[in-house]
């Protein structure tokens, strides 16, 4: 028999969303939440109180995501100084945890790009602003102590958003459509005791076991729709790329200033030998127009000192020569290395 499609509506609440964001490791769900409204399996319901409690929570969430990892890794460092022990295993250990602190920004760009990959699937679906009967239905919810109401606190916006999640699945609709609630917060929504999976007495009469479906896991529910499909994608798009630490951008920078200052040495090098460049006791400034190029002696030989030096440690095979693209290269990843240090483009002074 083949099989029948469904279009799922789906209401996924302001807290799961903030949840999504929050961990890295969840990334991947949100690709799957993409894939799925790109290929019409689900359709997102966006009350606009949902879109405006998540733009308000965005950067406290950016924040924290950061935040969290940076006084982490400062407590851990404080500790092992406090320990002691092997001066050279503490180095090692503080360079380790150094490198992971030079990761936070990235990590803090990451946590942006899912906030923002997040608001434009709410910006982007249909938004529901609520009626007065939504909010007629809200109200009475408050007045006979009715979930979300049967708790000490003020829960008009959750009741606003599950009454306008009820009326659109009174809407007339075609039969191959389904409705799905997905919150985290089953203290408001979900039984009081018992099993959690199931909402509140005072609202089982918006769910069934066909039509409307109840969830606390934002998995669970897309799995629902799709099985196969939320295997694929998140297996797909699981894998990340590991940042480089601190330390091997460093020793990379190192390399690449040794080689193009030794480039630039072996030309003065040659202007010498071929007598473009003088070799002087004292150099002189401001040069007369139209002079030779000058350099002091004492430079020269502390150049020729120094490149003997650099060929020891990094090998001649290392240091060129290269043609006009390799030389490109080189210094464009000098470059870059040095504008992620925090220098300006461009900046290759050695």
């Amino acid at each position: 028999m083949d099989r029948v499609n469904f279009m799922f509506k789906m209401l996924i609440d302001t807290c799961a969303w903030l949840d999504l964001a929050k961990d890295p490791r969840q990334e991947p769900i949100v690709g799957v939440i993409e894939e799925m409204v790109r290929q019409k399996l689900i359709e997102l319901i966006v009350p606009r109180i949902v879109l405006d409690e998540f733009k308000r929570n965005r950067e406290r969430i950016a924040r924290e995501r950061s935040k969290s990892i940076s006084t982490h890794i400062r407590l851990v460092k404080e500790a092992v100084g406090k320990i002691g022990g092997d001066k050279r295993r503490v180095r090692v250990v503080l360079s380790h945890l150094d490198d992971v602190n030079h990761k936070i920004p990235i990590v803090g760009g990451a946590a942006a790009n899912t906030l923002d990959r997040i608001e434009k699937l709410l910006a982007d679906s249909a938004r529901l602003e609520p009626g007065d009967s939504v909010r007629l239905r809200a109200a009475r919810r408050a007045i006979e102590n009715k979930a979300p109401f049967h708790h000490d606190k003020n829960a008009m916006a959750d009741s606003i958003i599950v009454e306008e999640y009820a009326e659109c699945t009174r809407e007339k609709t075609t039969s191959g459509t389904r409705y799905a609630f997905v919150t985290l917060n089953t203290k408001d929504f979900s039984v009081v005791s018992g099993n959690q999976r199931l909402p509140h007495a005072d609202l089982a009469d918006i769910f069934s076991r066909v039509k409307s479906r109840y969830f606390i896991n934002v998995p669970e529910a897309l799995r629902h729709v799709e099985p196969s499909l939320v295997s694929d994608v998140m297996l797909e798009q699981s894998w990340t790329q590991e940042p480089r630490g601190l330390t091997e951008i460093l020793e990379a920078e190192d390399l690449l200033f040794h080689q193009v200052w030794y480039n630039r040495h072996w030309g003065l090098r040659i202007g010498v030998q071929e007598g473009r460049i003088k070799v002087v006791d004292k150099e002189t400034y401001p040069r007369r127009a139209g002079a030779r190029e000058t350099v002091q002696r004492d430079v020269c030989k502390g150049a020729l000192k120094a490149a003997t030096n650099v060929e020891r440690k990094y090998g001649e095979k290392n240091l060129g020569p290269w043609d006009d693209f390799e030389w490109g290269m080189v210094n464009g990843k000098l470059s870059a290395l040095r504008w992620i240090l925090g220098d300006e483009w461009d900046m290759l002074d050695t």
